[in-house]
This record gives structure tokens, sequence and C-alpha cells, in this order.
């Protein structure tokens, strides 16, 4: 193995990124899972220990997870109720030494088509922040995750944060995973909702599927077709044409495109009616 790199300040962290090729890393659940190899080759750059890097902080207009916040940070946060999605997709990232390693910021880095993070994130219509010496950008997460296990960082950069906008974080929110048995298990189909109401109709609502294509990605026709729609009226809006038109499912080793077509749209069924009870609407 080579120079294992662990700094507490960022600006140590960017000066050795700018300097050296390495491997950034953040809790290594997905890193040595990824070789077969009894060593890792090259440099590596923990940024666990980077102050800067740490704890879930609400700013000017959205809330900021740093790339060091693990899983189990996340459980013990108080957080909006939109939130509540990605704490229900946390509980399910492995076992819990793997959420006590693991980072939401690593989860997305990995940018496996499964990853569990990446549908509720992308129903928090969550921004990526970026860093290098000289210089900070913002991508969107779908702009972020490019392909399978392709991303946009730059070779000098670290992803420092992801935002969640202030806005995006209310309603009730659902997250829905599909797998071979209940936990411990790569999904199958992921499902992620989250919705506002407002006098009994929906003003606001975000519906992001992961496992089911090579990258998690929103359903904006169906989210379309929901807004304004009473509470009551929301199954009647959900047909099977229109449902199947928006997914478009692939089929891999874990499931055919047939069986996803099949199940997805009533797990999207199921999350908006558990979204919508958690407001306290009435279906």
């Amino acid at each position: 193995m080579g120079i294992y790199h662990r700094p507490d300040k960022l600006k140590d962290a960017l000066r050795i990124l700018a300097q050296q090729e390495v491997t950034v890393a953040a809790g290594c659940t997905d890193l040595f899972a990824a070789t077969q190899a009894q060593v890792l080759s090259g440099a590596v750059l923990d940024v666990t220990n980077v102050k800067d890097l740490k704890g879930i902080t609400e700013t000017a207009g959205a809330w900021r997870i740093g790339a060091a916040v693990s899983w189990s940070d996340l459980l013990a946060q108080a957080l909006p109720s939109g939130f509540d999605m990605l704490k229900q997709a946390a509980r399910q990232v492995g076992g819990v030494q793997v959420q006590n390693a693991g980072t939401v910021v690593g989860n997305i880095c990995n940018a496996s088509p499964a990853a569990d993070g990446m549908p509720p994130l992308l129903a928090l219509d969550a921004q990526v922040e970026l860093v290098r010496e000289g210089g900070t950008r913002v991508l969107t997460l779908a702009d972020f995750v490019t392909g399978p296990r392709q991303i946009a960082r730059q070779h000098d950069e670290i992803v420092s944060a992801v935002l969640i906008p202030t806005g995006s974080a209310v309603g009730g929110s659902a997250f829905h995973k599909l797998g071979a048995r209940k936990h411990l298990v790569i999904s199958i189909a992921m499902v992620a909702v989250r919705v506002v109401v407002a006098g009994g109709l929906v003003t606001e609502v975000a519906i992001a599927v992961g496992a089911c294509g090579p990258v998690a990605t929103r359903l904006p026709a169906i989210e379309a077709a929901l807004l304004g729609v009473a509470c009551s009226d929301i199954e009647a809006v959900l047909d099977e044409e229109s449902m199947a038109v928006s997914l478009q499912p692939i089929s891999d080793i874990r499931g055919h495109a047939s069986y996803r077509l099949d199940v997805v749209p009533q797990m999207v069924r199921r999350a908006l009616t558990e979204a919508v009870t958690s407001t306290g609407a009435l279906l």
C-alpha cells in the first residue's frame, strides 16, 4: 500500500490532492469491497478527520451534510420531516457497523446504480459541493452522478458536502426498498417520495426511483400529473400506462425489466400513501 494521508485541515487535504494522484476515502466501506487485492494500491486520502467536513448544519437557505458525516450521524440528528426518507434509507445501508463507518457523501461518490442514498437525496433536490485549491463549485446531484460508477469530480477536487435546499426539507416523505431479503441486501428497486399537502391537495411532490437503471432518477411526468390533485384521487392518477412510460427499467442480474415494471408502481403507491399519511392528510 502507498502513503495513507489523514489530515485534519481542509487546506492540507486540498494541497495533497493538488500535488499527487490519490484515492479519496471516507469510511472505506465501498473502497475495500471494490478490490480483490490484499492491499490498496497507490496513495489514499482519508477525509473523515477533516474538521470542516464534519457535522450537519443549517445554513442560509440550505441544510449542509458534511462529507465526513456517517449514516449513524445522520440518524442521530434531529432533522425536518422531509429527511425521514433519507433516515429510512440510512437504516438499510448494510448493518450497524457499516452505518457507523460509511458516509452519505461516500455513498453517492461510489455511484452504484443501487446506492441507497440516491433516491431520497434526489427527492430532496440535493446539490453537491466540490472544492479545490482556489475555488468551489456546486452541481445538482443528477449532474454529479453521470453513470454507473461515474461522477463529475475532477482529480483535484473533494466533495465537501451535500446541500439540501431548506424548502425541500418539508412535507411527508417515505423510502421503500425491495431486495431478495429484508436486510443486508443490494436493491432490486427503490422508491423515495416527498409530498407537501395543503387544503387536501398535493402542492409539491418529488418521486425518485433507484436500482432500476444505470442511475437513479426522478419521475417528472408523474410528479407533474400529481400536482393539484386531491389526496383522495392520487390512486386514479397513477395508472399503469403512464407509470410504465416514465420508468423504462432495465434487466440485470438482480431482476428483469418486466418484474420491475410490475413492482415499482406498487412501491410508488405505497410510498405516496405513507408520505401523505405522515402529513396528517386524509386519503
